[in-house]
């Protein structure tokens, strides 16, 4: 293929991917009933606590994707080094990649397009160890709140929690086994033969050693704390009286909740909403401002950055090395 024609399409595919982005927010957001009521309770609130309240979620947004940043530059080290600024322009194309594809399967093209050309499917490989290490968070914390939830409010015989509380122990030592072991997971592949042609793309799963598998766990471990932390403002916000601790518990269970269900990022404000509302209703009536609290934090945390990351796409450059 000549150089005019791969320029042509890759202007094409990247005008293409601003204009899906452009298009999908503004459908979503058009006909947001959630946002449209966190519009509504948020004009009820003092000034002060409001611009208080929004800066500090905005201020965590950043924090938050700063450090994806972090840990995808890092995760990078063994395949090509990348300043911050690389790693911070092709995490927030991915975003505006994922809010278009199911289960956000998009994120991993938007990113690793800024790698070298030959070193994208060890990118995707990386991408996806920063991954398991978050889901294995959340599949921790959420197996924990999972057996509160279930101790306090489907009140189970003494034995069946007993055996709750074990299966739930047993899964967080089975994930973090398969996370800090996870250079067996190339031993496995190994074994399979239609998978042979692509073997040597595994192999980086054995450079990550403990600790380095421990730094991203780390990483992913303060991310967690700063979106649970997103939620407990916004919902303290909105509903002051609510308690502090079954409040914490619940959005534990409903990342657990959200991370098991297949989704489409733009869509998924109604599933958020929805599964907020039911688990919150066990300890507040405001079923609207819980739902509210999901869709404000689903806008903050993944249209803005979607949208400030649609900009990076012309920074890509499909058929060679990243503009930078």
């Amino acid at each position: 293929m000549s150089t005019k024609w791969k320029k042509v399409i890759s202007i094409g595919i990247k005008v293409s991917v601003l204009l899906l982005t452009i298009w999908f927010v503004y459908k979503k957001l058009s006909d947001n009933k959630n946002l449209y009521e966190f519009k509504r309770l948020i004009g009820k609130l003092d000034t002060e606590l409001l611009l208080v309240t929004v800066f500090s979620l905005f201020i965590l947004m950043l924090v938050n994707w700063s450090l994806e940043c972090v840990k995808w530059q890092y995760l990078c080290r063994p395949i090509q080094k990348i300043s911050f600024i690389k790693a911070f322009e092709s995490v927030f194309c991915g975003l505006s990649w994922a809010i278009f594809t199911p289960n956000r399967i998009g994120e991993y093209g938007g990113r690793v397009l800024f790698l070298k050309p030959r070193k994208r499917m060890f990118g995707v490989l990386a991408m996806g160890v920063g991954a398991f290490a978050q889901l294995v968070i959340t599949n921790m914390m959420g197996a924990i709140a999972l057996v509160w939830f279930i101790g306090n409010y489907k009140r189970p015989s003494l034995y069946l929690l007993v055996m709750l509380c074990l299966i739930a122990l047993v899964f967080v030592i089975l994930m973090l086994i398969l996370y800090f072991r996870i250079k067996l997971l190339n031993s496995f592949i190994k074994r399979i033969k239609w998978l042979t042609k692509i073997q040597r793309f595994f192999t980086l799963l054995e450079r990550y050693d403990v600790r380095e598998l421990r730094h991203v766990f780390m990483i992913s471990s303060l991310r967690y704390l700063v979106f649970t932390s997103q939620y407990v403002l916004v919902m303290h916000m909105l509903i002051p009286m609510i308690p502090t601790g079954p409040m914490v518990f619940l959005i534990f269970l409903l990342f657990f909740i959200q991370s098991a269900m297949p989704s489409l990022d733009l869509l998924d404000v109604g599933v958020r909403s929805v599964t907020a509302g039911y688990l919150f209703a066990f300890i507040t009536t405001q079923e609207l401002a819980v739902m509210a609290s999901a869709a404000s934090i689903w806008f903050i945390n993944l249209i803005i950055p979607a949208m400030i990351g649609s900009v990076f796409v012309f920074k890509i450059n499909f058929f060679g090395n990243s503009n930078h």
